[in-house]
């Protein structure tokens, strides 16, 4: 059999706003576009790489081309090349899981089915979903909450100095229900015990990785004392993160970039519920290939933050839609991507 073609293709993406956390903040984002070749089908995948996991565009064109050779002949035998795969880059999440992703694809366009299908999925059971907005002046973060629309829940990044002026700021404008995410940007229990009890009185329903990633037992003291749930982000890669989480927090945001795919994800999630945690289903900021294979999944979680690709001002791809507040998933097969791949 001929062997599988592989082609990639960095992309620079504008985005809407600058993208502020706690950590940095960035006006553009470069990822990485995959596409496999075999028997006439093909494959859509994307990187979209962290440097939270010392990760860039640059190391994910590396690692694909160390990745090309082990894709072997037969892209139906999936678990085979992702096992090679991952054995070669254990520490590439976000290149593994372009090659993930463009393997699902293949594999529900080379069937004709939505990749929902195959991944035993609802589509009628996809969760709402949240929508970013991003550390800034507070009157620009009171104006993107305005261009929100109508999304149901509001997922406010916080972790500076003057994060109670931005909930006070955002709570001028709105009533809805916000998750509020820390990115690691608390670096006192106290402080963050003192924050969530006062967030909770400002209808804060959730709070997302309050402290460092590796201070658990400052996480499990301060979920202790608190009454919103504790969803671990920056602390959770894989399921072998799951049982020292476990009591630390209520739940865990699964995203497929720093999982490595949509297998990964799985295996991520199957280990969370053993651990009675919650699964909220994440993303970074991606173009439409990367957030809809995310949605295929979603009907399996609990909780989803999928806009990424809505952050972007120039997605060259259409897929999954938000139509009030609720992921709608394509019926086409594969991902159902629409769009041409760049030249």
């Amino acid at each position: 059999m001929s062997r599988i073609l592989l082609d990639r293709r960095p992309v620079e993406l504008k985005l809407r706003h600058p993208w502020t956390i706690a950590r940095n903040s960035s006006r553009v984002k470069r990822n990485v576009l995959t596409r496999l070749e075999h028997g006439g089908v093909e494959g859509y995948g994307e990187a979209a790489p962290n440097p939270r996991y010392r990760e860039d565009a640059a190391s994910v064109l590396r690692a694909l081309d160390i990745m090309e050779p082990l894709l072997g002949d037969d892209p139906a035998r999936r678990d085979e090349i992702l096992d090679r795969v991952e054995a070669a880059l254990p520490g590439d999440p976000a290149a593994r899981a372009s090659i993930d992703i463009a393997l699902h694809d293949w594999a529900g366009r080379q069937a004709g089915v939505p990749l929902y299908r195959l991944l035993g999925a609802d589509p009628g059971k996809t969760p709402l979903t949240s929508m970013s907005i991003g550390i800034d002046d507070v009157a620009v973060m009171q104006q993107k909450v305005r261009e929100a629309g109508d999304a149901p829940i509001l997922k406010i990044k916080v972790g500076l100095k003057n994060d109670r002026e931005i909930i006070e700021g955002i709570r001028r404008v709105t009533d809805r229900p916000l998750y509020v995410d820390v990115n690691e940007g608390w670096k006192d229990e106290a402080q963050a015990v003192e924050t969530i009890g006062w967030m909770a009185g400002m209808g804060v329903v959730l709070v997302e990785q309050p402290l460092p990633a590796a201070d658990l037992e400052g996480a499990r003291r301060v979920r202790e004392r608190v009454d919103l749930p504790i969803f671990a982000d920056e602390a959770v890669l894989g399921p072998h993160d799951i049982p020292r989480l476990a009591g630390a927090f209520d739940g865990i945001n699964v995203k497929l970039q720093k999982a490595g795919g949509l297998r990964a994800a799985r295996r991520l999630i199957e280990a969370a519920r053993g651990a009675g945690l919650k699964v909220m289903l994440g993303c970074m900021i991606e173009t439409s290939i990367g957030i809809t294979a995310a949605a295929h999944l979603s009907p399996v979680a609990d909780l989803a933050d999928l806009d990424g690709n809505l952050l972007v001002a120039d997605d060259p791809f259409q897929g999954a839609r938000v139509c009030e507040g609720r992921l709608i998933l394509p019926d086409r097969p594969g991902i159902g991507i629409l769009g041409e791949w760049p030249s």
